[in-house]
């Protein structure tokens, strides 16, 4: 599912720019032609609306050209990183570009069309490979071949409001670890009335069933069999997730009366005061306060409830079909200096970032292991100008959940879950096992198709 953030707002256009790659496709062909350069193209720069992390990209770009003097990159961009309406097409007609960028979701449906560049036997181009956090690499990893480098990556949790905690006589040092303690709290801050409401959830746009999704890991369910080729909503940890979440709506009333919201409405809800809970990535924080009107001190993350497991996701690269050696070999070069440099880069020149007043200090995405993850760490903490200790529990606790990935035909399955949670919040007969009955099924169907 779609997040917040820079990491997920720039994207690749999906023709080609007359002005730059005149006689050529939109791969960039033989290898950089009379220049004697290999050129590569690749995707996701900062559109120009976007004028800082623009100039961070060019800068980095032409840093690298400098290092690598023989090689040319010609970057393209658009808004987002990825159109779902146009994806599909461009992987079809060979106009994808050399490097090319990816949700985790997508790598199965891109190796399965064929269209992507196995990179097993170059890996040893990429210095920062064995850094990079294993069930990160192994989500691009199809049949024991490498088909794609993890860039960043994401896990839910629970934001929570601290000024309201204070004032519902809840500790904000100690939120809530499971769905009852959730439950209990949000009735607590309900309870403050003035219009405010205790926890949010999605329920249209397909973003309900993502909620649910993450909602059923945490319960330790899970929405697929391991065989991918059932539901498996139909369950106790299915019927716990709207039970909780019927309960909350209508016997608490400590979700409000307005439902059917998305994202943005409860990011508003949030920044404006008026929510306490609500689940989320550590990117969502920064435009809490930078569009919503919130405040880092007042706004904290913890861990998914449960202490099961916690959805995770993010994007990275691939290589198209006919890229040449050389391409890929430059192509991973690339990625080394953008974006898997500790502490340096176009995500990681942390001191950049500060100068600019960009939020350093969020707990993640967290990338590396070992001696990468520290040093990339310890730049961030010498440069954060954000509260740190607000996000604590986080760290703590979302190591000792299991990370799980989207299930496979996320969106179509999302967009069936949607019906399941809106119908429990806006209505209070809702037949909860019926719900689900129905729901499963039509994910099975979905599922057929493959």
């Amino acid at each position: 599912m779609r997040h917040t953030g820079f990491r997920r707002t720039a994207v690749a256009i999906g023709v080609c720019s007359s002005l730059v790659l005149a006689a050529t496709a939109c791969g960039s062909g033989a290898d950089g032609a009379a220049s004697g350069k290999t050129r590569i193209t690749v995707n996701c720069e900062p559109p120009r609306s976007a004028k800082t992390d623009r100039a961070f990209f060019e800068a980095d770009t032409a840093a690298f050209e400098q290092a690598h003097p023989d090689i040319d990159v010609v970057a393209h961009d658009a808004f987002p990183c990825q159109d779902p309406k146009t994806f599909d097409a461009k992987l079809a007609g060979g106009q994808m570009e050399d490097v090319f960028y990816t949700y985790f979701t997508d790598v199965r449906h891109v190796v399965d069309l064929g269209q992507a560049a196995d990179l097993t036997p170059y890996l040893k181009e990429l210095k920062s490979y064995g850094s990079i956090q294993k069930q990160l690499r192994d989500i691009y990893t199809v049949d024991g071949k490498v088909y794609g480098i993890p860039r960043t990556g994401y896990s839910m949790g629970l934001v929570y409001n601290r000024a309201l905690f204070r004032k519902a006589g809840l500790d904000p040092e100690r939120p809530p670890a499971t769905w009852e303690e959730v439950r209990a709290a949000a009735r607590r801050i309900a309870a403050l009335g003035d219009g405010t409401v205790g926890y949010a959830d999605y329920s249209a746009q397909n973003q309900g069933g993502w909620h649910f999704t993450a909602e059923l890991y945490a319960q330790g369910g899970d929405v697929v069999g391991a065989d991918g080729e059932k539901a498996t909503i139909d369950t106790p940890e299915g019927r716990a997730v709207l039970r909780n979440l019927h309960d909350m709506r209508w016997t608490d009333d400590s979700m409000g009366s307005k439902q059917l919201l998305v994202i943005n409405d409860v990011q508003q809800m949030m920044g404006s005061g008026k929510l306490g809970m609500y689940l989320a990535a550590p990117d969502n924080i920064p435009i809490l306060v930078k569009e919503k009107g919130g405040d880092y001190q007042d706004l904290a993350l913890a861990p998914m409830p449960g202490g099961h497991a916690t959805l995770i996701g993010g994007d990275g690269y691939m290589f198209r079909k006919q890229a040449t050696p050389a391409q890929i070999r430059a192509g991973l070069k690339w990625l080394d200096h953008m974006f898997l440099t500790p502490g340096k880069g176009f995500l990681g020149d942390y001191a950049r970032a500060k100068k600019h007043d960009a939020p350093v200090g969020l707990p993640e995405p967290r990338l590396f292991t070992g001696a990468a993850d520290a040093t990339d760490q310890r730049v961030k903490q010498a440069n954060a100008n954000v509260p740190v200790e607000n996000y604590r529990a986080f760290l703590d606790g979302n190591g000792k959940l299991r990370l799980k990935t989207e299930p496979p035909h996320a969106q179509q399955i999302y967009s069936v879950l949607d019906g399941t949670v809106s119908a429990v919040l806006t209505q209070e007969d809702a037949d909860i096992d019926q719900l689900l009955k129905e729901a499963s099924g039509k994910i099975d169907s979905i599922l057929a198709r493959d």
